[in-house]
């Protein structure tokens, strides 16, 4: 459902791959190396947890720093859009690198 449903929000997924911790769907992005992955979340029977690297506002390349805030803060407005529209998640929350987050 994810990967179809990406490249409407303008993200081309580039292959999905199957993990022991989950999914890891890499996206097309040639400022840096961007993807989502997803698994289940051991705190809940049917909880499950999705996460967007890079986690941080910037990376290195080529002994530059640059931006990953806007592409990342997109994609992850894309992410909460098409996980609430799809009707089988409730109880939707954000953490961030330091702690919980809302819902």
């Amino acid at each position: 459902m994810l990967a179809t449903q990406l490249p409407a929000y303008g993200y081309e997924v580039e292959r999905i791959v199957q993990d022991d911790w989950g999914w890891l769907v890499r996206l097309v992005n040639p400022s840096f190396p961007l993807w989502i992955g997803c698994g289940h979340y051991e705190e809940y029977l049917d909880g499950h947890l999705c996460f967007i690297e890079p986690s941080r506002p910037y990376v290195r390349r080529w002994l530059k720093r640059v931006s990953t805030a806007e592409i990342v803060e997109r994609l992850a407005t894309a992410l909460e859009k098409i996980v609430r529209d799809s009707g089988e998640a409730t109880d939707l929350h954000w953490w961030t690198d330091t702690g919980a987050g809302t819902g």
